[in-house]
């Protein structure tokens, strides 16, 4: 069971709660503890004089002047007990503190004295005892050298006295915490917000180059991300070098063995068993190839369909002397999640299978669909019906052999299509004549 939350912001906030809430405790135990003892010292002070009061009722000789403890007694409230024990009694007030642990009176030896007067021992000791009624007190206890021996004076109030105004100090005391407790806990969510907002960014940064909107994340971060930025720069650009070697590779095996193939295709004629032969070679050869082309599709990629495509018109104008008229219509600043190479090679081969066919002019156009970007390609030419719209995207697949090329044009941008997640559709276009839609995901 894990014991911290599987969140870094979960992990740093719960340690520095845990730490608020231990110094805060500590913190309520240390301050309540002050509290007890300038309460106990002030309690103290007035016991201490009280003690000074009741001595002065006791004789050099250890007898007790009555008027004066009576003097005494009058202004000691009757809750708070007293004691004065001598070696011959004992007089007290406010309560029994007989059970008071305290030394025996020292009686002193048989002999002549001199009468002086008694000695008043200041070192005050402190007890904690109860009364016979199990009232919990607090008091000071001296001892004063008289000829006749040591008299014990004893001066305690009740616990209460002591407990309540401290009790009563740490309530708000402790409203006081709580409340520093949320300031700190908010303190720490907000450093940690600020804090973490690197990582936040640079895992941004990382989504940006996976869908294609960044190449490179920023290394002006702090000291402990700014190394993983650079790794993570390096291993983008060496993951973008063998992407685009292996593409290399199989876009030069694929234009390497098309073209062949299709040639032979023709030669051969009407042998049906070369034929088979020969359409199971080319699917061999398409199934491989197009493993490896998914396997090194650039879906990271974004290409500005506006400028590919003016391009691409320009060529195929020229390629076929003009012999047809293209219009382009692709607002600026639309781009597809698809590599550039791959998307001249689809774009192209539906604007020259087009343009081929088509009697006067041929229509280019884009437009975002949502998430996606549906190109379209539409030709005044004789179209294709209906029921054969599922074969001419079939690669070898020659519908008109009247015009030249070799019955791959809409199969490999079929492929070329599906491969980035899109679909490749034919249709009727307005007025007669073919009309091709490449929906393509859009990029970011």
């Amino acid at each position: 069971m894990r014991l911290l939350p599987n969140s870094l912001f979960g992990r740093m906030f719960a340690l520095s709660l845990m730490a608020t809430l231990g110094a805060l405790v500590v913190a309520g135990f240390a301050i309540g503890g002050v509290l007890e003892r300038f309460v106990t010292g002030n309690i103290d002070a007035r016991l201490g004089d009280r003690l000074v009061a009741l001595r002065s009722a006791v004789q050099a000789d250890g007898s007790l002047d009555r008027a004066q403890l009576a003097s005494v007694m009058a202004r000691i409230p009757p809750n708070e007990p007293w004691r004065i024990e001598t070696s011959t009694g004992a007089a007290g007030g406010g309560g029994d503190l007989a059970l008071v642990d305290a030394p025996p009176v020292r009686v002193p030896p048989p002999g002549p004295r001199q009468p002086s007067p008694p000695a008043f021992d200041r070192d005050d000791a402190p007890f904690e005892g109860r009364l016979r009624d199990g009232t919990r007190v607090h008091g000071l206890s001296t001892d004063v050298a008289t000829t006749a021996g040591e008299v014990r004076i004893v001066a305690a109030v009740p616990r209460d006295l002591i407990d309540r105004p401290v009790l009563a100090a740490m309530a708000p005391l402790a409203v006081s915490l709580a409340i520093v407790g949320l300031l700190l806990g908010g303190a720490a969510t907000l450093q940690l917000r600020i804090g973490l907002r690197p990582v936040t960014a640079l895992r941004l940064a990382v989504e940006a180059i996976r869908h294609g909107r960044a190449t490179r994340v920023p290394e002006d971060l702090p000291t402990e991300l700014a190394p993983l930025a650079r790794e993570l720069n390096a291993f983008a650009a060496d993951n973008e070098a063998a992407l685009s070697g292996a593409r290399a590779a199989a876009a030069n095996l694929a234009h390497a063995l098309k073209t062949p193939v299709a040639t032979l295709s023709l030669h051969l004629g009407d042998h049906p068993v070369a034929q088979t032969q020969l359409r199971r070679i080319d699917a061999t050869l398409r199934h491989h190839l197009g493993r490896a082309r998914a396997a090194t599709a650039n879906r990271r990629a974004a290409t500005a369909i506006a400028p590919a495509l003016a391009n691409l018109a320009r060529a195929i104008t020229a390629l076929h002397q003009g012999r047809v008229r293209i219009s382009l219509d692709a607002p600026d600043g639309l781009a597809v999640a698809v590599d550039p190479q791959d998307l001249d090679e689809l774009a192209g081969n539906l604007i020259d299978n087009a343009a081929r066919h088509a009697a006067s002019i041929v229509t280019i156009g884009a437009a975002a669909v949502k998430r996606h970007v549906q190109l379209t390609v539409a030709d005044d030419g004789p179209g294709i019906v209906a029921a054969d719209r599922h074969r001419a995207t079939a690669p070898g697949i020659r519908l008109d052999e009247r015009h030249d090329g070799h019955g791959f044009g809409l199969a490999i941008a079929r492929e070329l299509a599906e491969l980035y997640g899109g679909t490749l559709s034919l249709d009727d276009a307005t007025g007669g004549g073919l009309l091709v839609t490449a929906t393509l995901p859009i990029a970011q």
